[in-house]
Formats: C-alpha cells, structure tokens, sequence
C-alpha cells in the first residue's frame, strides 16, 4: 500500500490498540525443537492428546499450516496479575484455574485478531493471513519466544520479565515479510537455578523444561477422558479444571514495582474460582452447560467433571469429615444407571475416608 513504509509497525501497534498486552514478530523458521517433541510423543508423554502426534508434521513447519507463510505475528493477553491472591483451598470445594474463570480466550482473543487480519487483508490483498488460538498445530511458544514475548521457563509457560506468566498466546501467519522491529529483543533465560515448580508439582508431571502431559493436572481434569490412576487421583488435590500451582509458586509470579501498570483483560474478570463439589456430582447436561457458559473450560464433558469433583472428593475426605459429600459419593457408587467413569471415582474416593 503507498505510503505504508513498516507494515510491522503498524500491525504490532494494532495489536496494542486490541488490548493485548505485548505482541511480536518472528519469521517461519521451522521448529528447531523437533526431536525434543518426537522423543516425548514416542515416550507418550501426551496421554490421551492423539491430535499432537497426528499433526506433528505441521507442529514442525508453518508453512504447512498456510502455504508462503513468511511471518509470525504473536500476541498475549494477561489474564491475571502479580498482585492477586492465589486462593485458599476450601473443605468440599473444587478449583479451576484462573484461566477459566472468566470468558472463553480463545473467542477473545482470535474476534480481535480476525478483525486485525481483515484489516491487513485490506491494505495488503494480495497477501494471506491465519489466525490460531490453541486450535491450529503452531509451536506458540517457540514463536512467541522468538518474538520477543518472553522466555520458555522450566515448567514449560512462557514467562515475560516484567509480567510473569499469566499469559495467554495467540497470534497469526501471513505471507507478508515483516521486518523485526529494532527495539523488539529475544530475552534470555531467568529460571536460574531455581526449582519451586519442579518441586511443588504433587504428580511430578515436571521436570526442567519438560512436562510429562501424561501426569499433569491440567492434562489429567481436562483432556484425560477415561478413568485416572489411582497414585495420580491422590495427587489432583481438589483442582477439578486444569491447575496453577507451578505458577503460583513462581518467583517471577510475586508481586513487583516493574509490572505497575499492566492490568488483566477485563474479559477474563473471574466471575467464579471454582464449584461446590456436592454441586457438581449433582449436575446433569442442562446444569453443566449453564455452569460452564461463556467458559473455556467447557472443553470438560458431564461425565468428566463429575468424576474430576468426586477425586477432589475423596481428596478431601481423606483431611476431613464431610458427610453430606461421603453421603453423594455412597449414592452414586451403588447406583447402577451412574456412568462407570463417575462411579469408579467414587468408590476410590470414599476409599479414601479417613479413619473415626
């Protein structure tokens, strides 16, 4: 287009029109981290997650994932800050990570990036552009670090120096060649020595720059769907929709002087951090549909939630006495039209019960 002399320049500076809290550039080189991925997949590290070894080919190479891809453009929205409470465990409550607490990410963010890309397609028309949230087989994180964003830390998110890491990532391919702003930097690695993550995970699903997905809690109450070990079971605590603990734990997480200024997205304004779990092992379709409105974690099926609320169950059961939940658990183990999923969580949490 004439008179456009830094088409990067004015896409990033779009971007922060959109309410995104950083955004970058890099190029399309494919992933230089390929075998690192192939020796997790073979290792079955990603569980039940059959989609990553099936698009493991585009994983490595975005110009499988839009023909002349030339350019990234990537972006992150803040969904919490440094200064919130992580929030106390509760007897008969289960959590969700903060990320699911307010409105689904992935419509908010990939609506302002489909309208930033039909904004590009007007000035640039003989150009392409792809916008992904989760849902294309991008390496985000590898191109996210390489715009600029942050670095990829020791529990596997990315960390940005002065906001932490409660990002969410998103972002677009395009045909365009877009020049690397002179002030945008590759940052290096602050993890150090350091190790809370590695050591706070109560399934050690982590270790340094890796995470066994088989065993995190995040994977285990979202994308597991059949019934989960029992060693596992107990390490869940009551998180019953994904889980923050390598987050909470993070230094680079606590508040600072450095991150004044930089406010959530106000579409991810909690509006809940969890449900009473005799609740949901009483939801049927109309009630989880209801609950889960709006949410990104409706991603969990029925059947799912119910038996991801009954392990939180029997996790607390094994601290406290809670009749009327020991009471639900007992009914839906011996009630023959529960499906299996719910009802093998049941029996193994009222295992659990702690001794008169």
């Amino acid at each position: 287009m004439a008179g456009e002399t830094d088409p990067a320049a004015w896409i990033l500076k779009r971007c922060k029109a959109e309410g995104f809290a950083l955004a970058g550039v890099c190029d399309t080189t494919p992933t230089a981290r390929g075998k690192e991925l192939r020796d997790w997949l073979d290792a079955d590290k990603h569980g039940e997650m059959s989609y990553l070894s099936n698009h493991f080919d585009a994983s490595q190479d975005p110009n499988l994932v839009l023909d002349g891809a030339r350019s990234v453009v990537m972006v992150a929205d803040l969904y919490a800050t440094r200064d919130e409470p992580a929030g106390e465990a509760k007897p008969g409550f289960g959590r969700i990570a903060r990320y699911g607490r307010g409105r689904d990410y992935h419509k908010e963010i990939k609506s302002r990036l489909h309208k930033i890309c039909d904004e590009c397609q007007e000035r640039w028309p003989g150009e392409s552009f792809r916008t992904f949230v989760d849902t294309v087989p991008v390496n985000e994180r590898e191109m996210a670090a390489r715009a600029g964003l942050g670095w990829i830390a020791k529990h596997t998110l990315m960390i940005n120096p002065k906001l932490g890491s409660w990002m969410l990532l998103g972002g677009f391919l395009t045909t365009m060649k877009l020049d690397t702003p002179s002030e945008q930097i590759v940052h290096d690695d602050h993890c150090g020595t350091c190790t809370r993550c590695i050591d706070a995970c109560p399934t050690d699903a982590i270790t340094p720059y890796s995470v066994d997905g088989s065993k995190c809690i995040s994977y285990l109450t979202i994308e597991h769907r059949s019934a989960i070990d029992d060693e596992l079971a107990g390490g869940m605590q009551d998180w019953i929709g994904g889980c923050d603990i390598c987050q909470d734990v993070c230094p680079h997480n606590s508040p600072k002087p450095a991150a004044a200024g930089h406010e959530r997205n106000p579409a991810y304004e909690p509006t809940q951090s969890g449900f009473d779990l005799l609740d949901v092992l009483g939801w049927d379709a109309a009630a989880r549909q209801e609950a889960l409105r709006g949410s990104a974690l409706k991603r969990i099926k029925l059947d799912q939630f119910r038996r991801n609320a009954a392990i939180a169950a029997g996790n607390a059961l094994a601290e406290t006495d809670l009749p009327e939940l020991a009471a639900k658990l007992e009914a839906i183990a011996s009630d023959d039209s529960e499906p299996e999923l719910v009802r093998q969580a049941a029996r193994w949490a009222l295992s659990r019960r702690r001794a008169p």
